[in-house]
């Protein structure tokens, strides 16, 4: 278990990104929700997640993930860091406190230390 710790804790952090994400309203800098109003972007956004999140569930059990799904999962938290920096300065961008941005480099840091540790 020792040895997926940083997997584990760059999920969490993932995990409780999802849930920020929710409140700065991330829909709003996606290419193509952000083309919707609130009323439709929401919901788009949030239901997104089903098949998202039911595919990380069934990669993790029953057993061991898959070498090849962890280093993917560790590559995307990386990437995604990059994906935030980029829209950093999107006007609708909302993901301004240090709590956002402690929980997404600190997704990308487990990221890189599950990688190479």
């Amino acid at each position: 278990m020792t040895e997926s710790l940083f997997f584990y804790l760059g999920m969490s952090f993932l995990t409780l990104h999802e849930l920020d994400a929710v409140r700065c309203r991330e829909w709003r800098i996606f290419p193509l929700l952000s083309l919707l109003d609130d009323r439709w972007g929401q919901p788009i956004f949030l239901l997104a997640h089903i098949p998202l999140f039911a595919w990380i569930f069934l990669e993790l059990g029953p057993g061991t993930p898959s070498p090849q799904f962890v280093r993917g999962f560790d590559i995307f938290l990386m990437v995604h860091l990059g994906l935030h920096l980029l829209f950093l300065f999107h006007q609708k961008n909302e993901f301004k406190d240090v709590l956002s941005w402690v929980i997404i480099g600190g997704a990308a840091v487990c990221g890189l230390l599950d990688l190479v540790v």
